[in-house]
C-alpha cells in the first residue's frame, strides 16, 4: 500500500488496533498534531479527545483521556490511559470520565491545579463534542 504506515494503539486492558493508516490526528497536550509517513520523530503526551485515524478502508475513531504518543518516520504507537473505539462511548462511561476528572481538580494543590483545570476542561469539550452530557 502506497503512503501508509504502521498504526498501533494499545491501553492498559487490551491492544485496540494495529493496523495500515495514512494519518493519525492525535489530540496532544500542547495542541493537535496529524502525523502521517515519514514525519519527524516525537514523543507526546495527550489530552482527552477523539484520536482519528484515516486507513485505506476508511476512518476509524477512538477516545483516549490522556497517555503518551510515539510518531516515527514509520508509524505511530499510542500508549492510552484509557481508551474507546469511539462509537461505543456511552453516557455512563462519559460519567466515570467526568467523575474522574472533577475528583482530579477538587484535589488538586497549587503545584497541580492547572493542569487538573486544563484537563476538566478537555474532559468537558470531549462530552460536548460526543453529544454527550458532562454533568
Amino acid at each position: 500500500m502506497a503512503d501508509t504506515m504502521n498504526f498501533d494503539l494499545v491501553s492498559p486492558e487490551r491492544s485496540l488496533a494495529s493496523f495500515a493508516a495514512t494519518e493519525v490526528q492525535i489530540p496532544g497536550s500542547e495542541g493537535d498534531m496529524t502525523a502521517m509517513l515519514n514525519h519527524a520523530p516525537i514523543l507526546t503526551t495527550l489530552r482527552p479527545g477523539v484520536l482519528s485515524v484515516k486507513a485505506p478502508d476508511g476512518l476509524s475513531e477512538y477516545v483516549v483521556t490522556g497517555g503518551f504518543a510515539e510518531v516515527t518516520p514509520e508509524g505511530v504507537t499510542v500508549i492510552a490511559e484509557r481508551a474507546m473505539v469511539k462509537s461505543d462511548v456511552t453516557q455512563e462511561d462519559m460519567d466515570g470520565i467526568v467523575f474522574g476528572a472533577k475528583v482530579a481538580l477538587d484535589g488538586a494543590n497549587e503545584a497541580t491545579q492547572d493542569a487538573a483545570t486544563k484537563t476538566h476542561a478537555d474532559v468537558m469539550a470531549l462530552a460536548a463534542a460526543l453529544g454527550l452530557s458532562a454533568a
